[in-house]
């Protein structure tokens, strides 16, 4: 039975290792994935899903304003249907588009797995993975752990002189090195009293 998948976690988990072993999974099986990606994040270059460590894939790219159940529907009416579609930096989803990944799931019967953050660096939940968390049939959690052994579920964003940032925009393509994942607790002592992480608590 096909269902919408949400994996989501804090930055610097592994969530595009996970994808990318997932996706290599149905390919020694002999069955086809489909890989998308943010138009937006060209980190690794322009339609890349890459890993921390060394490995990637090239993936199509969604845009902001695209219809992806049309996009689906296409390929599946075509030669090369695919077995399941994985989608990485799925917090950059608009509303619209999860509810129409969630539409090709129901009448296309195609399975899609989606990847990515579940807050931004002031504890707010991006767009996409709010509309994920909602209507997701099953959610599952990448973990990764604060610099004091807790399980991190947050992220902050530091400056050049490794200060906590309050405000800012709430995407930022790139820099990775400036962002720190945390427990509620010290993402607290970070946001409210200004107090920095260790510096290696960086990736």
């Amino acid at each position: 039975m096909a269902k919408l998948y949400f994996h989501y976690s804090t930055m610097n988990a592994g969530k595009s290792t996970v994808l990318l072993q997932a996706a290599h999974n149905y390919r020694e099986r002999g069955m086809q994935p489909y890989l998308m990606t943010a138009q937006m994040d060209n980190r690794a270059g322009a339609g890349r899903i890459a890993s921390r460590i060394g490995i990637g894939a090239q993936a199509d790219t969604f845009a902001p304003d695209q219809d992806l159940f049309a996009l689906l529907k296409s390929k599946i009416d075509s030669d090369d249907r695919p077995a399941c579609v994985f989608v990485d930096e799925a917090q950059f989803l608009s509303h619209d588009q999860v509810w129409q990944l969630a539409r090709a799931v129901d009448d296309l019967k195609v399975p899609v797995m989606c990847y990515g953050l579940r807050v931004d660096f002031k504890g707010d939940l991006f767009p996409g993975s709010a509309a994920l968390l909602a209507w997701a049939d099953e959610m599952r959690e990448i973990r990764t752990i604060c610099h004091c052994g807790k399980k991190a579920t947050m992220v902050v964003r530091m400056d050049a002189d490794w200060r906590p940032i309050p405000d800012g925009a709430q995407v930022q393509i790139g820099g990775n090195e400036t962002y720190v994942s945390l427990c509620r607790r010290h993402f607290r002592a970070a946001m409210e009293d200004g107090t920095p992480p260790p510096k290696g608590a960086a990736p």
